[in-house]
């Protein structure tokens, strides 16, 4: 069914999108999310898979981009290659497995096999059903490649757009903040999962709930902070960390007890060996930010739909004290309008010490795993929204995302003049974030794709 146009109906929702008033049905709406399927991920920049998940050539992983699978893969030659799951005889998925390690991959259906850079290599009686090469040239036949592919500190994203501007200049400076995350040393993370999981629920209201909603955490987290899972006694706290928004992602951050670069990075449980890395693989301005700002990155998300959080909790099974950080990546995988598949990945610096490593799990899986009590609490407030905005009353309401504006647009606080990332960061409660995530999400809506992109899209 191709992809209808904007009507007016869309540009005055579009435009109520832009002035911070949401239509309550985007969060469960068949019609846009046909419209998402084309514009967003069609031209978006979508997080695939790290580098780390492949480490030995022939290693292998099977990711989707909503309905279409790929096959991640190291060749015999140490390059990473991302191919499209489908036989070229008859369309069957080639590989059905997850992960694991092959040199070919062989179609179940008829046999042909490829080799793991995609090359056509096995034709079953070649000559006698096809009258060898002369028929049919089995040496120029490979699988579709990803239309573009790239990567950023070993995160592996595909865009199903060939035109697609490179992978660096689309995250923008959003880079700064996602290298607190992605490289506390030169040997950059490793990931262990993805644990997966589906939620009735509607994607972007998880992508928007990582870049920005601190605002929530008094309210539905309360138990776990009052439990005693922070050292913060208070989960009004939050409002005292500060908001970010650089071009295509945003998130919260903490704010530090006063001290240094080194002490800081004590208070949230690194050990000294991982904190001089730190020091000598972040700028002097990733490290002013936690120096002199005195903030700690916390939840953030990259548009369209990755997500990442980090947090220090105490562990349960150690006895003292003391916290343990972890770090977490998370996609939001559309399935439907009112459904949406969770893919959650522990990630953690390559060179941490072994010990740090199995307790950082730990918290990961208290905190954000698929039982985890963050995310237990989270998806109950998601799936409600999602439920309710399928109806025709949602059809008549505006939600209001516009806290942290004044009646005529100014903002409640001004934005911080002294802050070491890049970007526009306040102080306090507000929807900056969202309200700039889904500005994007609008931008992409409005336009068309280039008739390159249409037709690359339908080959796939």
């Amino acid at each position: 069914m191709p992809v209808q146009p904007p009507t007016t109906a869309h540009s005055q929702l579009l435009a109520d999108v832009r002035r911070g008033m949401i239509p309550a049905h985007i969060y469960n709406d068949a019609e846009l999310f046909s419209l998402e399927r084309e514009r967003v991920f069609g031209r978006s920049w979508v997080f695939l898979a790290h580098e780390s998940e492949v480490p030995q050539p022939g290693d292998y992983v099977v990711r989707r981009v909503l309905d279409d699978s790929f096959i991640v893969a190291r060749d015999e030659g140490g390059t990473v290659r991302a191919m499209f799951n489908m036989c070229l005889h008859r369309g069957m998925q080639v590989c059905r497995a997850e992960m694991g390690n092959a040199s070919h991959f062989r179609c179940p259906y008829h046999g042909w096999s490829y080799r793991n850079d995609g090359r056509l290599t096995g034709l079953p009686f070649h000559r006698e059903a096809y009258g060898g090469e002369e028929g049919f040239r089995r040496s120029e036949q490979s699988l579709l490649p990803a239309p573009a592919l790239d990567s950023y500190n070993g995160l592996i994203f595909l865009s199903l757009d060939p035109n697609a501007p490179p992978l660096r200049k689309y995250l923008g400076d959003f880079a700064f903040y996602l290298d607190l995350y992605t490289k506390q040393s030169p040997a950059g993370i490793e990931l262990a999962g993805p644990q997966r999981w589906r939620i009735k629920a509607n994607w972007k209201i998880g992508a928007e709930n990582f870049a920005g909603d601190s605002y929530h955490t008094p309210q539905t987290h309360t138990s776990v902070v009052e439990i005693g899972l922070f050292r913060e006694p208070k989960a009004a706290k939050r409002k005292e960390g500060a908001l970010y928004w650089a071009q295509r992602g945003g998130g919260t951050t903490y704010k530090l007890p006063p001290g240094t670069f080194e002490s800081r990075l004590r208070y949230v449980g690194y050990p000294d060996v991982m904190i001089e890395r730190m020091r000598s693989s972040w700028t002097d301005a990733q490290r002013r930010m936690i120096a002199e700002d005195g903030f700690m990155i916390s939840a953030a998300s990259v548009f369209p739909n990755l997500s990442l959080v980090h947090n220090w909790p105490k562990v349960a099974d150690v006895d003292t004290d003391e916290v343990l950080p972890f770090i977490s990546l998370r996609q939001w995988q559309p399935i439907s309008a009112d459904e949406t598949e969770v893919l959650s990945w522990f990630a953690v610096d390559a060179a941490a010490p072994e010990d740090f490593k199995k307790l950082s799990y730990k918290a990961y899986l208290m905190c954000f795993g698929s039982t985890g009590m963050f995310e237990q609490d989270d998806v109950e407030n998601w799936v409600s929204i999602t439920s309710t905005a399928a109806g025709v009353m949602a059809r008549r309401l505006l939600l209001n995302n516009r806290m942290g504006l004044l009646h005529d647009d100014k903002p409640v606080t001004a934005p911080l003049a002294h802050f070491a990332g890049p970007g526009t960061a306040y102080v306090g409660y507000g929807e900056y974030n969202q309200r700039a995530m889904l500005a994007l999400w609008a931008d992409c809506l409005e336009r068309p794709l280039a008739a390159a992109a249409r037709t690359a899209l339908g080959a796939l």
